[in-house]
C-alpha cells in the first residue's frame, strides 16, 4: 500500500467520476438495512417496553455482519443460475441480496415485539443475513470498478450513501413510527430498497485482473489434483473449488504479509470497538435522558448523519491528499475522544443543544475514520480474491465489536452511563497503538526516516 499525495484539484476531482458517483446509491442500498436492525430496531423494543440488557442481545442479529467471511466464498465463485448470465457475477449477488432485504422488512413490519419477539427476530436475521451478503458483493464491485488511488473517493461516496439510507432507517423510521406505525415505517424502508435494485441494473459489470504470482499460486492446485486422479472426479472438482475458493485467498495474505498480517488482522479487529460499543445504548441513552423521539430524529438521525457524510467526504479528499495511514491515526484519535464527551452529557439534562454539539463531534470524527478505514482495507486486498478477503476484513472489523457490544445493555445496568461511555472511550486505545506500529513498519519498508510525516 502507498500513501500518494495528490494536489487539492485532484482529489476533489475524482468525485465527478460515474462509477464514483454510483457508489452514492449502492451505498444508500447498504446503509439502509443497518439501523433496521440494529438503532431503530432498539428504539421499537424500547417503546414497546423490552429492557435493555434484552436490547443489547438481540443487537447480536447483526453478528451475522461479522460472519460474511463464512460464505463469501461462495458470493466470489459461485454463479446463480440465470442471473449471472443476464447480469454478470457480481451485479448477481447484489440483486439477489437486495430482494432478499426486501422480503426480510416486510416481514418485520407484520410482527409485534410485544407478543411475537423470536419472530421479530427471525426476520431480522433474513434482513441482516441479505444485508450482509449485498456488502459482500458491493464491496467485490468498488473494489473492482477502479484503481486502488481512487478507493479513497468510492469509499466517501459510498459513506455519503449509506449514511443517506441511515438518515431515512433512522429519522425517517422514527417519523414514520411516531406519526404512524412501526410497521407501516418498515414497509416503508422495503419499499425503499428499489433505489439499490435499479443501480444494479444500471451499473456496469467489472473486469477482474488476476496478478501473475496469483495464477501461479493457483497452478500448485492444479498441479496438486493432477497427481490425484485416482480421486473420482466429483471430489476432485470439489477440492478444486475449495481450494481456490476457501485456502487460497487466506494464503495469499498470509505470503504477501508474512508475520505482520496479525498484527493487520489485530488492528482491523479493535478498530471498530469504541464507536461500536457506545452506538448499541446511544438510542436507549437519548430515550431514558428524557429526548423524545423527535428529537432524536431531528438532532441525531438527520443532522448527526449529514456530519456524518460530512466526515466522509472529508476524509476522502484527505486519504487522497495525504494517504491512508495517517487520516487513520487522526479518526482512531477523535473517536475515542468524543465517546468521553458523551459521558458529560449523561451528566445533563435533555439539552438539545448540548446533544447537537456531542453529535456534531462524533458523527464528523466516524464519517472520517469511515472512509480512511475503508480506503485501507480495500488496498489489503488481491483482486482475484475479493470479495472473500474484503469480506474477511470487514468481518473481522465487525465481529469482536458486536460481540462485545451485545453486553452494552449489562455494562450500562452496572455502571452508569457516565461510565460506560468511559469504557467505550477506553475500547478505542488498542487500535490507536497498532495504527502507530502499522506506520512505522509501512515508513521502514519504504525506507523513510521514523519521524516522516
Amino acid at each position: 500500500m502507498t500513501d500518494t499525495t495528490r494536489s487539492w484539484g485532484e482529489a476533489l476531482s475524482l468525485y465527478t467520476r460515474p462509477r464514483v458517483l454510483a457508489m452514492l446509491f449502492l451505498g444508500f442500498s447498504a446503509g439502509l438495512p443497518l439501523l433496521l436492525v440494529f438503532g431503530t430496531l432498539s428504539a421499537w423494543l424500547r417503546t414497546a417496553g423490552v429492557d435493555r440488557s434484552t436490547i443489547g442481545h438481540v443487537s447480536w442479529v447483526a453478528l451475522l455482519y461479522g460472519l460474511k467471511f463464512v460464505w463469501a466464498p461462495l458470493v466470489d465463485r459461485l454463479d446463480l443460475p440465470l442471473l449471472t448470465r443476464w447480469l454478470g457475477h457480481r451485479r448477481s449477488w447484489m440483486l439477489l441480496a437486495q430482494l432478499g432485504v426486501i422480503a426480510g422488512l416486510c416481514l418485520m413490519a407484520v410482527q409485534d415485539p410485544g407478543s411475537g419477539l423470536a419472530l421479530l427476530i427471525w426476520a431480522a436475521l433474513l434482513v441482516a443475513f441479505a444485508s450482509a451478503t449485498q456488502d459482500i458483493s458491493i464491496d467485490a464491485w468498488r473494489i473492482e470498478a477502479v484503481s486502488v488511488d481512487w478507493q479513497g473517493a468510492m469509499a466517501a461516496t459510498y459513506q455519503i450513501g449509506y449514511r443517506l439510507g441511515m438518515i431515512l432507517a433512522g429519522a425517517g423510521a422514527l417519523y414514520l413510527a411516531e406519526y404512524r406505525s412501526w410497521s407501516f415505517a418498515y414497509t416503508g424502508m422495503a419499499v425503499a430498497m428499489v433505489v439499490g435494485v435499479l443501480t444494479t441494473l444500471l451499473i456496469p459489470e467489472p473486469e477482474r485482473q488476476v496478478s501473475e504470482e496469483t495464477w501461479r499460486r493457483e497452478q500448485r492446485v492444479v498441479d496438486f489434483l493432477e497427481h490425484s486422479d485416482h480421486w473420482p472426479a466429483w471430489a476432485r472438482e470439489l477440492v478444486a473449488w475449495l481450494l481456490g475458493a476457501v485456502v487460497c485467498p487466506f494464503v495469499d495474505f498470509f505470503a504477501r504479509n508474512g508475520r505482520l498480517a496479525l498484527v493487520i488482522l489485530a488492528f482491523i479487529g479493535l478498530f471498530r470497538l469504541s464507536d461500536i460499543t457506545m452506538g448499541v445504548m446511544a438510542n436507549p441513552f437519548y430515550i431514558d435522558l428524557g429526548f423524545t423521539l423527535t428529537q432524536i430524529a431531528n438532532v441525531s438521525k438527520v443532522f448527526g448523519v449529514v456530519m456524518t457524510m460530512l466526515g466522509a467526504a472529508l476524509g476522502g479528499v484527505l486519504v487522497a491528499r495525504y494517504g491512508v495511514m495517517r487520516i487513520l491515526l487522526l479518526a482512531a484519535v477523535l473517536v475515542a475522544l468524543t465517546n468521553l464527551v458523551f459521558a458529560g452529557l449523561a451528566s445533563q439534562g435533555p439539552d438539545v443543544g448540548l446533544l447537537v454539539l456531542v453529535i456534531s463531534g462524533d458523527n464528523l470524527s466516524g464519517g472520517m475514520a469511515g472512509s480512511a478505514f475503508i480506503a485501507y482495507l480495500s488496498g489489503l486486498t488481491n483482486r482475484a480474491y475479493t470479495a472473500t478477503q474484503y469480506a474477511l476484513f470487514s468481518s473481522l472489523m465487525l465481529l469482536p465489536a458486536k460481540f462485545l457490544g451485545g453486553f452494552s445493555g449489562d455494562v450500562a445496568d452496572a455502571l452508569g452511563y457516565e461510565l460506560f461511555f468511559i469504557y467505550a472511550a477506553v475500547l478505542g486505545l488498542p487500535a490507536i497503538a497498532l495504527v502507530i506500529y502499522l506506520m512505522r513498519v509501512h515508513r521502514r519498508r519504504a525506507g523513510l526516516p521514523s519521524d516522516h510525516p
